[in-house]
């Protein structure tokens, strides 16, 4: 199978590209944008330290990122008491970045809860820390596909468990300490 290799391409919305020497053609739809099908991209952030000691859901202190430089792709992400609703159907990848302050000896666990029926959520993606021999700050990450096949009834939301007193997750208002990305790779 031979390698296709394309430099900058920069089609105009309405025409046809030919692909070198197979001939074989690329319909560009008028009014397409040259986003490599990438329809929406949104982040959301923890604005100050939440869940000390707490083993629940994160419902508050969420907002989109609004640092110098930060760019979005479509109309993003809907947040509801720490439940996020996706703007369209498809396939969406979710990246998560934690930092938590964990006491010594403590193991704390960052989870994602998925809704398929806007009622039941499962655990989906469970990252785990834990100190040991002295206090830590730690950071947690973790990745998910989800399939986005109706924006009423598929949700996510985001968890602390196994926290004890003096475990806290950290945010901020001016910068990232602990995001969540949500992109959609493509139609469902």
């Amino acid at each position: 199978m031979s390698k296709l290799e394309v430099d900058a391409i920069e089609p105009q919305s309405g025409t046809t590209l030919t692909l070198g020497a197979s001939g074989d053609t690329i319909n560009v739809a008028a009014g397409a944008t040259n986003n490599l099908g990438i329809t929406e991209a949104d982040q959301w952030r923890l604005t100050t330290s939440t869940n000390s000691g707490t083993n629940a859901d994160i419902t508050t202190n969420w907002e989109r990122n609004d640092s110098t430089g930060y760019g979005s792709i479509g109309t993003g992400m809907t947040e509801s008491s720490g439940i996020f609703s996706f703007p369209s159907t498809g396939i969406y990848l979710i990246t998560e970045f934690w930092t938590v302050d964990v006491v010594s000896g403590s193991q704390v666990n960052m989870q994602s809860l998925v809704t398929i029926d806007n009622s039941s959520y499962s655990i989906v993606t469970n990252s785990t820390a834990q100190a040991k021999g002295g206090d830590q700050g730690m950071t947690l990450a973790n990745q998910f596909l989800i399939d986005v096949t109706d924006t009423s009834n598929v949700k996510i939301k985001f968890a602390t468990a196994s926290f004890v007193a003096g475990d806290v997750v950290l945010g901020s208002s001016t910068q990232n300490r602990s995001s969540v990305s949500f992109i959609k790779l493509g139609d469902t």
